[in-house]
């Protein structure tokens, strides 16, 4: 069993500030990626920031110089610092993982439940 367990949504005006953490727990061997997809009402699910274990990152281009992603791996854990923070962010922010578990060859896709980001203007 592997959990990922999100904390740090919340309701921020426009050009605030918010910060997410996804914690990683369970029967894990290897964690391969780990980042952020978002989700808004009548929109598909898009993919926010990932990052690797070797720390290469990317970014979709509408959170580019606003967003930072980064890894705490000894802790399993990842962090979605979002800064200037817009209308256009609200959406429930899932954390994602790959990650290969001890008694699995194959790496497992992996989700947390989702927490609640709503920017007013």
């Amino acid at each position: 069993q592997v959990q990922l367990v999100e904390s740090g949504g919340g309701l921020v005006q426009s050009g605030g500030s918010l910060r997410l953490s996804c914690a990683a727990s369970g029967n894990i061997r290897r964690v391969i990626t780990m980042g952020w997809y978002r989700q808004a009402p009548g929109k598909q699910r898009e993919l926010v920031a990932s990052e690797t274990s070797g720390g290469s990152a990317d970014y979709a281009d509408s959170v580019k110089g606003r967003f930072t992603i980064s890894r705490d791996n000894a802790k399993i854990t990842v962090y979605l610092q979002m800064n200037s923070l817009e209308p256009e962010d609200t959406a429930v922010y899932y954390c994602n993982a790959l990650i290969q578990r001890r008694d699995s060859f194959l790496p497992g896709d992996y989700w947390g439940q989702g927490t609640q980001v709503t920017v007013s203007s």
